[in-house]
């Protein structure tokens, strides 16, 4: 078993999220759903862009580290989109990270000091259309991620969604996220017989 922490996106802690960390759970993971948006979900992209810009995106980061404190080292992180952020950030900078799953972003190992750090695998998903996951530089910062880190890998989707494997969004791509659940597991269960 694997014990994971799952970070949401901009929409805050939605029943999708809650429904992805479900279907990690019925293959016996333990998966904590931190909410950093304390309470708040909001039904536009933009009404969540506001609030965290307003919170602040370092405020929500801390947030991401402040949930982690009480758990053990070994970790895999887990987020999607603006959840990427501290996920990725605490598998680099937190001693003991079992591993990083970057869903829809993924930012140059630099902005959290890197190099990577040896040993802690990585997947990267995103669609190949995304506007904000290619035209932002998150496909560059992932391409960047795989070519120098030995266990990373980049999964890349057909479609133009961000948010696709969360149910509850109408980004929602059910083949897309199934394919992503069913790597995702896979990688869980790697990093468990590690």
């Amino acid at each position: 078993m694997a014990e994971v922490v799952l970070f949401h996106h901009l929409h805050g802690l939605t029943p999708g999220v809650r429904d992805f960390a479900a279907t990690l759970e019925k293959s016996g993971h333990t998966v904590h759903t931190p909410d950093l948006y304390e309470g708040h979900v909001f039904e536009t992209f933009d009404e969540g862009l506001a609030y965290a810009q307003e919170t602040g995106f370092g405020t929500v980061r801390e947030r991401g580290k402040q949930a982690v404190s009480p758990l053990p080292g070994e970790l895999v992180y887990a987020g999607f989109s603006l959840g990427a952020m501290p996920a990725q950030e605490l598998a680099q900078t937190r001693p003991g990270a079992a591993g990083a799953l970057l869903f829809h972003a993924c930012v140059p190992v630099e902005e959290f000091g890197g190099p990577w750090p040896s040993g802690v695998p990585v997947q990267v998903h995103g669609m190949d259309a995304d506007e904000l996951f290619v035209d932002g530089g998150d496909l560059e910062a992932a391409r960047a991620l795989r070519a120098e880190v030995a266990d990373a890998e980049l999964f890349l989707y057909p479609g133009d969604r961000h948010l696709f494997a969360d149910r509850s969004l109408p980004d929602y791509d059910g083949a897309a996220a199934a394919l992503l659940t069913e790597r995702a597991l896979a990688f869980l269960e790697r990093v468990r017989g590690a």
